[in-house]
């Protein structure tokens, strides 16, 4: 509408979990499927929703190219996706390595952190263990009587990791203490800060023998609690926390970040014993061989603390705790082999980016800027198939990776002509070339399998820039999104732009809230609470329980609202808004009836040839305009729908309606008088419909098809934004209707409730400044036709600047003041004022209705004259 050529490509994120389980879910014997069956079934269960989304975003009224979206399963977008993946590649950023994830047993894959949620009433199981020392630290031995032995304690709210431990970690500038436990007698090193707090958890009481710092711990070791023989060192380490816990970390390298980074440091084994399902493997043992770690494992591992003396409490633990995102099922942390991106290496120029693109609100550049910082490494492969493959061939008996900017290539020229089912469906010679098998060492392409993995759809949706943008340069003027993608889409688009072309995607992010219900409880797909907007618009089953509210009655209460917070929507709050729109409706009622017969081109009245009251409704719609159009361009709708709600009830609806209603009902069709104001209601009425119609586009049209003169328009999109004249600025206009608005006010408020045509008005003012403003609304002293007397909405008003010397003394005599403020404020004057209403003697015309007759059965002069004009009309 403001000129500008928009190019907004809708598109479908098609692929991952989320479909993939949904069309599984409606198929029996779904494990038995083959890679290309489950593809099959995942690709037309997308294509069913999309269609479903599609038609549903066109009845809301979204403008867009439908015929022209970009699908995440089209081949020459799984191409771009790829080339991205391929410059990533080539510069170092991606590589493969066997390291702690976070892993979902409930769908066998690895997650990335915004596939995560977090459950705040997760109850774990928490131990404390006591590791004994085999090798006393040599900076205590002197301390630690061998005659008694001591332990290290431990706690932890993962039992089930505790086989997998390979050393104790402490911090090295803590203190630590020996303590003696007054029930058993025994020996503990732990925490100085927890000494009290652990004591009490144990229902004992410990004497504290010695106390050293965490570095004096140094050349320890510990007999391992659960396999005999394994030793586990003493380490430093700076992710020991002192505030839960003994201080002291049993550390797992295959299930913690921190603990990986530890191991990596000493070179500690980082063996995995848990598998895809969540089960122990056979290599921990026959006592914990196929058993579930969150469950029966976890038991099982228990009751091996409790029989080798290691367990000294165990207790109900609740804490928050990630869950699968999808299945709302608990996951783990699991080393394994996966596909990496190495952030940590683009980070630093991401968050430098990010710093020039404008974020709406700001609040949330913070968040994103946190989320960046705490990210080292962005797992990008899935054990699923239902994706994008990462383009990686294994020797068959080595498991040697063979990945090369050639073999990507080789594969991107495959899927721009086939798309990504070429990998499952073709067999390997036909993706893998012998010439690159030659290159790498290799004998034979048989030697060599394709990789299963597909990429995260973090990374199919984030590199959508390479496919949407056209040119290696372009960046969208726009992301929008809710807050989640701070950690989802905002961050991945910005991590693969930034890697493969050290830029931003976008120049600007927008992000919103979520929606709740109308008690503010959270919405979810999963969980079944949301309110279906297509109910909202159709209605449901039953109209009683569900009216349908139509498109502009929800895209009002998005406008409406503050969709940076959270928002609510319910029956209450969609009321509302039907309300506001019927309100808004009568207004454009109003102005469409009364532009009637009315030609803009041949009738309309210049502005210097206008009543003043009209003058100052354009200078108050060109306000309007500005501001309107200003709060548009900071995406503060809410402001917009404020702005519109003010201008229709107070300044037209209560002011300018009621005012000119007796000119445009009563003077004759064609009077330049009635002109003036019809010239003001065809420019409000196109102002404010243009106004409003990118929220509510359905009513914009509507009314533009009821105006008489436009019949043959191409309707309010195409015919440009708000068209204000800056001539119809006129801030000296305001004082002069604002004085007389004043004055009317303190009238009305005299006469409460009554009709105020039953009235006379005199208005004293002493000569200055007001007085000349008021003089230039009616020349004569004493009139029916001034554009005062309108103003006042009286029978008749006279100007004075002196009380009449006839004003009886127990007179109702209104005193008030006015502040004039002219010329940016150089020109200021408190004017006062007296205003005395008294009864009209006159007779009550029959047509105008005002108190400005001879006889209550002939209208008025100003009546008989246009009735002469018009031979006769009423």
């Amino acid at each position: 509408m403001r000129g500008y050529k928009v190019h907004y490509v809708p598109g479908w994120d098609c692929h991952g979990l989320p479909i993939e389980l949904k069309a599984l879910s409606e198929v029996k014997g779904a494990e038995n499927l083959s890679p290309m069956e489950i593809r099959q079934r995942a690709r037309a269960f997308a294509e069913r929703a999309i269609e479903k989304q599609k038609s549903a975003f066109i009845r809301w009224g979204v403008m867009a190219d439908w015929d022209n979206c970009y699908l995440t399963f089209d081949p020459k977008y799984e191409a771009n996706q790829l080339k991205v993946f391929h410059k990533m590649y080539d510069k170092g950023l991606i590589y493969r390595d066997y390291k702690p994830v976070f892993w979902s047993p409930s769908t066998k894959t690895a997650l990335a952190e915004a596939e995560l949620e977090y459950n705040e009433q997760h109850v774990s199981r928490s131990v404390y263990v006591k590791f004994p020392l085999l090798k006393s630290p040599p900076k205590l031995t002197a301390v630690i009587d061998g005659s008694s032995p001591a332990s290290v304690l431990v706690w932890t709210t993962q039992p089930w990791t505790v086989p997998a431990n390979q050393a104790v970690c402490y911090m090295p500038d803590s203190a630590y203490s020996i303590v003696k436990c007054a029930t058993t007698g025994q020996h503990f090193i732990l925490a100085a800060d927890r000494v009290e707090s652990t004591a009490a958890v144990l229902d004992t009481q410990f004497e504290v023998v010695s106390t050293c710092k965490g570095a004096d711990l140094a050349d320890g070791s510990c007999a391992h609690p659960t396999i005999p023989g394994k030793v586990s060192p003493l380490l430093p380490a700076n992710h020991v926390t002192m505030t839960k816990g003994t201080g002291l970390v049993h550390t797992a390298p295959a299930h913690g970040m921190e603990d990986y980074s530890v191991a990596s440091h000493h070179q500690l084994p980082t063996d995995c014993l848990v598998d895809e399902s969540g089960y122990f493997t056979e290599a921990a043992g026959s006592e914990l061989k196929n058993k579930n770690v969150l469950e029966e494992g976890n038991e099982a591992v228990i009751k091996m603390l409790q029989a080798a003396g290691s367990l000294l409490k165990e207790e109900k633990y609740v804490h928050s705790y990630p869950y699968d995102w999808r299945t709302k099922k608990p996951i783990i942390i699991r080393a394994s082999k996966q596909w990496f991106v190495n952030t940590a290496d683009v980070k630093a120029a991401a968050q430098d980016v990010l710093k020039k693109v404008k974020v709406i609100p700001t609040s949330a550049v913070n968040r994103m800027m946190e989320m960046l910082d705490r990210r080292t490494f962005w797992c990008i492969s899935r054990q699923r198939c239902w994706g994008v493959p990462i383009p990686a061939f294994y020797q068959k008996s080595t498991g040697d990776c063979l990945i090369n900017s050639e073999t990507i290539t080789d594969v991107i020229k495959v899927v721009e002509q086939q798309g990504t089912d070429a990998w499952w469906a073709l067999p390997i010679e036909q993706l893998l070339s012998k010439q690159a098998v030659a290159k790498a060492g290799g004998h034979d392409v048989s030697d060599y399998v394709k990789g299963q993995d597909v990429l995260d759809i973090w990374f199919d949706s984030g590199t959508s820039w390479a496919h949407v943008l056209e040119g290696a340069d372009q960046r969208a003027d726009t992301y929008l999104e809710g807050k989640d993608q701070l950690g989802g889409w905002f961050q991945s688009s910005l991590l693969t732009s930034v890697a493969a072309r050290k830029k931003a995607p976008y120049k600007t992010l927008v992000v919103h809230g979520f929606t709740l219900g109308e008690k503010g409880e959270k919405m979810s797909k999963s969980v079944g609470n949301v309110v279906d907007p297509d109910v909202v618009i159709n209605g449901g089953e039953d109209h009683a329980k569900d009216p349908p509210y139509g498109a502009d009655v929800l895209r009002w209460w998005v406008a409406e609202s503050n969709v940076f917070t959270e928002v609510m929507i319910g029956p209450v709050v969609l009321n509302a808004a039907r309300d506001d729109i019927n309100k808004l409706r009568n207004t454009l009622r109003f102005m469409l009836g009364n532009v009637e017969g009315f030609n803009p081109e041949t009738d309309s009245i210049p502005p210097a040839e206008m009543h003043v009251v009209d003058q100052y409704m354009l200078h108050l719609l060109h306000e309007y305009g500005s501001k309107v159009t200003e709060a548009y361009k900071q995406y503060e709708y809410s402001k917009v729908v404020r702005l519109l709600q003010a201008f229709c009830s107070r300044s037209l609806s209560n002011f300018y309606f009621s005012v000119i209603k007796d000119r445009l009902y009563c003077e004759e069709a064609k009077d330049p008088k009635r002109r003036s104001c019809q010239t003001v209601l065809a420019e409000a009425l196109d102002i404010v419909v243009r106004s409003f119609a990118p929220i509510l586009p359905h009513l914009a049209e509507e009314v533009f098809q009821y105006i008489p003169y436009k019949k043959d328009s191409e309707g309010v999109f195409r015919t440009g934004w708000i068209n204000a004249s800056s001539a119809w600025k006129k801030p000296g206009i305001e004082e002069a209707i604002e004085g007389a608005c004043a004055v009317r006010d303190s009238f009305l408020g005299s006469i409460s409730g009554k009709n105020s045509l039953e009235y006379e008005v005199i208005i004293v003012i002493e000569p200055g400044l007001l007085f000349e403003l008021m003089e230039a609304l009616q020349a004569e002293e004493t009139s029916s036709v001034s554009q005062l007397n309108e103003i006042m909405m009286a029978s008749q008003t006279t100007l004075l600047s002196e009380l009449p010397k006839e004003t009886p003394s127990d007179a109702n005599i209104i005193k008030g003041t006015f502040l004039i403020n002219l010329e940016g404020g150089d020109i200021c004057e408190q004017s006062s004022y007296k205003v005395i209403a008294r009864p009209i003697a006159k007779a009550k015309c029959p047509r105008c209705r005002r108190y400005t007759a001879e006889s209550s059965s002939t209208p008025c002069p100003r009546c008989l004259q246009v009735l002469a004009a018009g031979k006769g009309s009423t």
